[in-house]
């Protein structure tokens, strides 16, 4: 986009040294969630905001939408504070998850949302039935949404962030959920408002489908934009040439190395510059932050993993051996050691033992005669008393 385009192109949503700080029950600061960013975004621009997990994105986009205080700072939304009534209906907004009243049905979720927006009745039904048809449910307009799979809500969800066709659509991982053919409409469906003017801003982890829609990304990092720009410009190669040539065979490239122009006869062939993948670039950006020491409250990339769970002593079986069975074995380490504690006994010792159990088995049996003889002697003592009872 020229600087004259640029210039002439309305600024839909503008915000200047923005600050989000998260606190605790005494107000202590506990999260710096968003730290001290600037944004443009222009008419007909699709803008992506990128980064990892806790990097302040999905926050960012709450202040967009008036959902969220600053701490410090502005946001400005078609030139107006985002809370005020009017620049919201002028807004559209599909969640990261799609909290919709799961005892309603598809349409009378639309129709719902439609009457927060004082659309006439007639109007509701009309954009119902075409929304209903543009995520493909129509089939499915009088089931309950309880009933739906996640894929099914999303596009229920999706069709009712365009149910007041919006100016400026905010969507947060619009793809989540969604199969290929799903995602594929959705990027149509983007193209399409681009085309119709509308401002679309997309917040997603899926860098593919971003590289396909938008024009200008931003890379968040530890509350911080640490790149932003178009993705010409971020994913350009400069200092490596790309020449691109039809099929040559083996003989022919090795002429062409040596004299290309001469080799192609006048035939056309294009000179560019190579271009990294949007991941890596955003890998990139990551790395060199956290190589900075940059703090960030989100999530960090894994470490090493500790030497206790590898195992190198013991080999993994054993090692899962012992998890799964911590009881068994150890009454085995202990039948083991005694083993080996008997083996190593002199003959002699092994002789005095067996004696002793001798010894004992013995006194018991007199033990367990002497009980039975009494036992015997009070029962008959018992039955000659019932006897004579009886006889009375």
């Amino acid at each position: 986009m020229s600087d004259s385009l640029e210039k002439s192109t309305e600024v839909v949503v503008e915000v200047s040294s923005l600050v989000k700080v998260f606190r605790d029950f005494w107000t202590r600061p506990k999260a710096h969630a968003v730290d001290g960013i600037d944004l443009k975004i222009r008419q007909g621009e699709v803008f992506g905001i990128l980064g990892p997990n806790g990097s302040g994105k999905s926050t960012t986009v709450k202040m967009l939408l008036g959902l969220l205080y600053p701490t410090a700072g502005v946001v400005s939304v078609f030139g107006r504070n985002p809370r005020n009534t009017a620049i919201k209906r002028k807004m559209g907004y599909l969640p990261e998850e799609s909290y919709l009243y799961k005892y309603l049905t598809a349409e009378e979720t639309l129709d719902f949302y439609g009457a927060l927006f004082n659309l006439p009745k007639s109007e509701r039904r009309r954009r119902t039935d075409q929304l209903l048809e543009m995520v493909g449910l129509a089939h499915a307009r009088r089931r309950p949404i309880g009933e739906f799979s996640k894929g099914m809500a999303r596009r229920i969800g999706l069709a009712q962030a365009m149910i007041n066709d919006p100016d400026l659509l905010i969507l947060d991982e619009p793809t989540s959920g969604l199969d290929p053919i799903g995602c594929r409409e959705m990027k149509n469906l983007i193209s399409l408002l681009k085309s119709r003017g509308k401002t679309v801003v997309v917040c997603s982890h899926l860098l593919g489908d971003v590289e396909d829609i938008c024009d200008k990304v931003v890379i968040m990092y530890g509350g911080k934009i640490r790149a932003e720009g178009t993705l010409g410009e971020l994913l350009t190669v400069s200092d490596v040439n790309t020449i691109t040539v039809p099929a040559l065979s083996p003989a022919e490239m090795k002429k062409a190395l040596e004299s290309l122009r001469k080799l192609l006869h006048g035939e056309e062939f294009e000179v560019d510059h190579p271009k990294k993948s949007l991941e890596e670039f955003f890998l990139d950006v990551v790395e060199k932050a956290k190589a900075e020491s940059v703090v960030t409250s989100g999530v960090l990339s894994g470490g090493k993993v500790p030497e206790y769970l590898v195992g190198e002593a013991e080999g993994k079986e054993e090692i899962l051996e012992k998890l799964a069975h911590p009881q068994s074995n150890e009454r085995q380490s202990e039948d083991q050691n005694a083993a080996t504690e008997t083996d190593e006994m002199s003959e002699d010792a092994k002789q005095k033992l067996e004696n002793l159990a001798d010894s004992g088995k013995k006194k018991a049996d007199e033990a367990n005669d002497e009980d039975q003889e009494k036992q015997a002697a009070e029962l008959a003592e018992v039955n000659e008393r019932l006897k004579n009872l009886v006889e009375k």
